[in-house]
């Protein structure tokens, strides 16, 4: 392992203590949101270090990701890697009960999930005796100092995959520079989605030849799934009504889409929205506010269907987000309305879709930069000019159909990426081959 890590700060040495102490209260807090989401009690356990698998034999190559959308894009990345490296399994950690969920659905081949240890000295050291991983890779800004000390220190190789990192983050890890320094240390090789975060890495510490500016990851993700028997259900329940569809709404949004769907009601009696809140446990405001705006509405999770009365068709379900673009190719993408930072664009482009967006898509600046630019999404910030984007792509067929080859063009051009990515931590983890590492 290239250069050694310099000594323990006092902040690191605090960080653990005071981890240590609060333990009790954090685990409480963990165990009660896993039991709320029905986990079983098993699985708690994992929290703690207690794996409820076993480790399999060989090279085990470890990702942890945070939520929903970098479990998306790790899986992708699993996939292709799998290829690379037929002899190598896999393990993927994530903290929400939502992304376990997802995962069980999608499971690459040679793949398991497990919730990840609270970063304190006993599930950190239970963890990692158990699985023994020969390789770590954090997505995004997932940095759990004693995690990232504690595996470091038994020789597995860590990458930082995807590094975004917030300003504010940036700027308190600036505050204390021998820290952050130390535990950036402990990765040998850091890929960024874009090149500020790559300055912002080198400026708080990291050393730059282990630095390397990238692209955005859930921008390769694989096509979301498709249910044909519920898309033909869905379609025949539809027929000939025109349809659009507002995807991964948050508190604060529907507002402004369902402003804009009564705009759009005065020149389309029959039009139908497709409303897919980001959170479906949200679904008793989403109807609320449907109430408020006089919208007649359907309730997937209600089991209701699509009468002609209908007029927005609320998808309060896991897992179907695919099955709904394959629906229509007119995707307003939520997220964007308010400062939240968007949501992938590339999931609905991959459908055929040509996508609107807010201001507030930040964390994907480089993923809609050229979708915007080349036509394939439009940005509004109100519900008129919501509505106006709408109307232009229902009433002009040339301008959608052209939209749409952009935005499939754009999603083209990053599945040569996914490999730059796949060869960069083939060579940087000496994961060449099946039997280049060893098991620990």
């Amino acid at each position: 392992m290239p250069g050694i890590p310099g000594r323990p700060t006092l902040l690191y040495h605090l960080y653990c203590g005071l981890t240590s102490v609060a333990a009790p209260l954090v685990w409480r807090t963990v165990r009660n949101k896993l039991q709320a989401a029905d986990v079983p009690k098993t699985r708690q356990q994992e929290r703690l270090g207690h794996a409820s698998l076993p480790r399999p034999d060989g090279v085990l190559l470890w990702f942890h990701a945070a939520s929903v959308g970098e479990t998306l894009s790790v899986i992708s990345l699993i996939k292709r890697l799998g290829e690379r490296l037929p002899g190598a399994e896999f393990l993927i950690t994530s903290g929400t009960p939502t992304s376990a969920a997802l995962i069980e659905k999608r499971m690459p081949p040679r793949t398991r999930h497990q919730f990840p240890p609270l970063d304190t000295a006993g599930p950190v050291r239970r963890f990692l005796d158990h699985w023994r991983p020969d390789a770590g890779i954090f997505v995004e800004s997932e940095i759990w100092p004693r995690l990232v000390v504690e595996g470091a220190r038994r020789g597995i190789p860590l990458a930082l995959l995807n590094a975004r990192l917030s300003d504010k983050s940036v700027e308190n890890w600036k505050k204390h520079p021998e820290t952050a320094r130390f535990v950036l240390d402990h990765f040998l090789l850091f890929l960024t989605q874009n090149d500020k975060t790559a300055r912002n890495l080198i400026d708080m510490g990291a050393r730059p030849e282990r630095v390397q500016p990238g692209t955005n990851l859930k921008a390769m993700s694989d096509p979301l799934p498709v249910d044909q028997a519920t898309l033909s259900d869905i379609r025949a329940q539809i027929g000939n009504r025109p349809v659009w569809i507002a995807s991964s709404t948050h508190a604060g949004e529907e507002e402004t889409v369902l402003a804009a769907h009564s705009e759009l009601l005065r020149r389309w009696p029959d039009l139908l929205l497709l409303l897919i809140p980001r959170h479906p446990e949200r679904r008793s405001e989403v109807t609320a506010l449907l109430d408020q705006a006089g919208q007649r509405s359907a309730i997937r999770s209600a089991g209701d269907t699509i009468s002609e009365e209908t007029q927005v068709y609320v998808a309060d379900t896991l897992g179907e987000t695919g099955t709904w673009y394959a629906l229509c190719p007119i995707v307003f993408l939520g997220g964007s309305l308010k400062e939240i930072g968007g949501h992938n664009p590339f999931e609905p482009a991959q459908a055929g879709a040509a996508v609107i967006t807010g201001p507030g898509y930040y964390n994907f600046a480089e993923t809609f930069a050229p979708l915007i630019a080349s036509g394939g999404a439009l940005q509004v910030q109100t519900s008129a000019e919501l509505a106006e984007a709408v109307a232009t792509w229902l009433t002009n067929q040339t301008a959608l159909d052209k939209a749409r080859a952009a935005a499939k063009t754009c999603v083209n051009t990053q599945k040569t990426a996914l490999d730059a990515v796949v060869e960069t931590l083939c060579t940087q983890l000496s994961l060449s081959s099946p039997n280049s590492t060893a098991s620990g």
